[in-house]
């Protein structure tokens, strides 16, 4: 052997050591022709990464140990397929944000860096494993996920972790639970939970069968009604059968709630509907905009039934401001489809005020995700309006981004009351305004339709006469037909 070969041989089994293990990499050590995996950086890749200033654990002693008695103790884990770290990070503040509403002490988070989630235990069976050292050395009792779970990820996870996992859908399904006060609210979360259960049922096969007689109870088949429902069946069963029940339920409310809402539309009264991101300050503009008095807290989806309130325009047109659920990213599909009648009340408005918090670490990935639910829902035709709330806590700069991105946008503070006036006027200017121009003569015994040409059309002049009251006026088409008698 040359030199040269016993150089090269030397060479090889140094690339060998090197990239032992990298599946780019041959068993000599040499790139693979035409690999084209992962793309990801190797340390990046095998580092489970832990994020700070997640940890709500309290100072006072004796305030901990009051929690501990109600609370779970939580460790957080993300699974970062694409964009950046910091959006990796933001995600899992995110749904720290959600455990605390949902009542959980966070003790710590991690992430690991892949290009897609592991099939079998969704972190790859060696970082699960340094999650359970993580789990074991914070004290904690569950692990949340940070993306949905399969039934088998979430089992495999579990069987590793050896503590309870639970993943974002379920976290979030559980504060609804907790929030929901109406009953139509209460209806459609357990119909979402439901929906959510249903394929995650865990059973014990024909062990747990619930119909067996004759021979069959003593392991025969013959002469007998066979080995019948198992446990998990008849769950399923039960399950379905209550579905159907809530989903009755729910369609004879949305009846009531159509009804509403045709009567607003029989007498044309404009409806304004207020969406966005959870935690936006939805429900406190509602309260400056009308003086509601609905509920207002720090927390994610405080408000989960909607509220109607009726409001004013400065020149006396009435309309009907609506505050909806908040969004979230990746709201569970379960969610939307049950709350789907609810989220109607956007579609059928004629203008949307869309919420975004401007002190929030992504505005713009909030307005992505509030427009992605809007469009499950069939949302899309209502004229939008991009509102920048809490500009007192926001950065100038990304308001001023936001307003120059956005073709319909205004800035506000619901805390402080800046740019409200000039909300108010805007809504006036983009409501649908009466344009049939009418002059009637209204006998003084038809009071009532001279009080709702006050309310519904736009009237440019009145004069008392002999016979009646002489009014000129702007007036939808319904409230012309109305009037046909009395056109002078």
């Amino acid at each position: 052997m040359t030199a040269h070969d016993e150089l090269l041989k030397a060479r090889a089994a140094a690339l060998a050591e090197e990239n032992d293990g990298d599946p780019r990499y041959d068993a000599d050590g040499f790139l693979i022709d035409g690999y084209d995996g992962e793309q990801l950086d190797r340390q990046e890749r095998a580092a489970l990464r832990r994020v700070g200033g997640l940890s709500t654990e309290l100072e006072d002693v004796t305030e901990v140990e009051y929690r501990q008695l109600r609370l779970e103790r939580v460790v957080l884990a993300g699974v970062w397929t694409e964009g950046t770290a910091e959006d990796a990070e933001n995600s899992l503040r995110e749904l720290s944000a959600l455990a605390e509403t949902a009542g959980s002490t966070v003790l710590a988070g991690v992430i690991q860096r892949r290009s897609r989630p592991d099939p079998g235990t969704w972190m790859g069976s060696g970082k699960a494993k340094e999650l359970r050292d993580v789990v074991i050395a914070e004290g904690a009792d569950t692990v949340i996920a940070d993306s949905e779970l399969s039934p088998s990820q979430r089992r495999a996870l579990e069987d590793v972790v050896k503590v309870k996992v639970i993943d974002r859908t379920a976290l979030i399904l559980d504060i609804f639970a907790q929030h929901a006060k109406s009953k139509e609210g209460k209806a459609q979360v357990e119909l979402a939970q439901l929906s959510y259960l249903l394929p995650r049922l865990r059973g014990w096969g024909e062990s747990m069968s619930r119909q067996a007689g004759g021979q069959a109870a003593g392991g025969q088949g013959m002469g007998s009604r066979g080995p019948g429902e198992t446990k998990i069946e008849l769950d399923r069963r039960r399950i379905n059968t209550r579905m159907a029940k809530l989903r009755k339920e729910i369609a004879a409310m949305k009846t009531a709630r159509d009804t509403k809402r045709s009567s607003r539309q029989t007498h044309h009264v404009p409806s304004v509907a207020i969406a966005g991101y959870t935690n936006a300050g939805k429900s406190s503009l509602l309260n400056r905009m009308t003086g509601a008095g609905v509920l207002v807290q720090n927390q994610l989806f405080a408000t989960l039934d909607p509220t109607v309130r009726r409001a004013e325009t400065a020149d006396g047109r009435l309309y009907t401001l609506v505050d909806t659920v908040g969004f979230v990213r990746a709201l569970p599909h379960q969610l939307v489809e049950a709350f789907r009648s609810t989220l109607e009340e956007v579609a059928d408005s004629d203008l949307l005020l869309h919420i975004v918090d401007g002190s929030h670490a992504e505005p713009e990935s909030q307005i992505s995700a509030v427009r992605a639910v809007l469009a499950d829902v069939g949302a899309t035709d209502v004229k939008e309006v991009i509102v920048v709330n809490k500009t007192d806590l926001a950065d100038p700069e990304v308001v001023d981004r936001i307003l120059r991105h956005e073709k319909h946008a205004i800035a506000v503070s619901a805390r402080t009351g800046e740019g409200l006036d000039e909300l108010l006027a805007l809504v006036a200017s983009e409501l649908p305004r009466p344009d049939i121009e009418v002059e009637v003569l209204l006998p003084y015994d038809r009071g009532d339709l001279l009080s709702r040409l006050h309310d519904e059309a736009e009237v440019l002049s009145t004069r008392h006469e002999a016979d009646g009251t002489h009014v000129h006026a702007k007036v939808t088409p319904a409230l012309q037909g109305e009037l046909a008698s009395f056109v002078r």
